[in-house]
């Protein structure tokens, strides 16, 4: 076979042939970009993930997901020089490329604003599996955060699956994440009560809880001067654990000791004062 006939006038496998001789460096070139991309862009996603997996600030998840995100985008340049070995246009491909991004992110436009969130999420860790928090109308013990949406079990024992988004745009507050909490106390008492024996009944209620912390040292003091009774506060520091019982315990044990010492909670009262006709 010559290459001096016209390649019409070549048989299909001649062309082939007559092709392959022609562009025997171009092709070497492409499969060693070829092999030689793919093998760096997983040698680079593992080390992705290797570093962000030693970080204590980084969740696995995020790590496996980033790791993922920069092996694709590798792909992708590769696909891009290897197709540019055989003098293809590459301009156009990465102008379609970048119209199919763009359409599938409008058409994905929640579900990425998830997972964008889902990722802040896990990095930032506003919360942990275990944690109780509060989220605008949303309460609970976190079960599992995924990329998408974060399980909860509400109080109440029910199951929640809320998506990533919605937590991550409301102010979450964390019930468990500091090791202590602060518990306040308003008792009303009468008028005519005792203020001084009301907060040394509940200064001494709160010393002689083995739950209660001394630092910071228990606190008593007026709260309110309200229309029919006198508010008096006690402010302690328990372990965030002990909250729940401290918080159940001394309410009860103040109406029990007011109730022991004579000290009244009065109900809201009203005077009505009829004038004669």
């Amino acid at each position: 076979m010559t290459t001096n006939q016209p390649i019409s006038a070549l048989t299909i496998p001649e062309q082939i042939f007559l092709w392959l001789r022609l562009n025997m460096f171009n092709i070497a070139g492409a499969i060693a970009v070829l092999v030689i991309g793919l093998f760096l862009a997983g040698v680079i996603s593992r080390w992705v993930r290797r570093a962000m997996t030693a970080s204590p600030r980084f969740d696995p998840t995020v790590a496996e997901f980033l790791s993922s995100v920069v092996k694709y985008a590798l792909w992708i340049v590769v696909l891009v020089t290897v197709l540019s070995q055989f003098g293809v246009q590459t301009t156009s491909i990465l102008a379609a490329l970048s119209g199919m991004a763009l359409a599938i992110g409008l058409a994905l436009q929640g579900t990425l604003s998830n997972v964008a969130s889902g990722v802040m999420i896990l990095i930032q860790k506003p919360f942990k599996v275990g944690e109780a928090i509060n989220a605008g109308s949303i309460s609970g013990t976190v079960q599992e955060i995924g990329l998408f949406t974060t399980e909860l079990k509400q109080f109440d024992g029910l199951f929640v699956m809320v998506p990533n988004s919605e937590l991550w745009n409301q102010a979450i507050v964390n019930l468990h994440r500091h090791p202590i909490r602060r518990f306040e106390l308003i008792v009303g008492i009468g008028y005519d009560d005792s203020m001084a024996q009301a907060k040394k009944e509940l200064l001494a209620l709160a010393e002689g809880d083995e739950r209660v912390l001394t630092d910071p040292a228990p606190q008593v003091f007026v709260s309110s001067l309200d229309d029919s009774s006198v508010g008096i506060g006690l402010r302690v520091w328990c372990a965030t654990g002990d909250y729940l019982a401290v918080n159940w315990d001394l309410t009860e044990a103040a109406k029990a000791r007011f109730d022991e010492v004579g000290i009244s909670i009065p109900f809201p009262q009203r005077e009505v004062t009829q004038k004669a006709a």
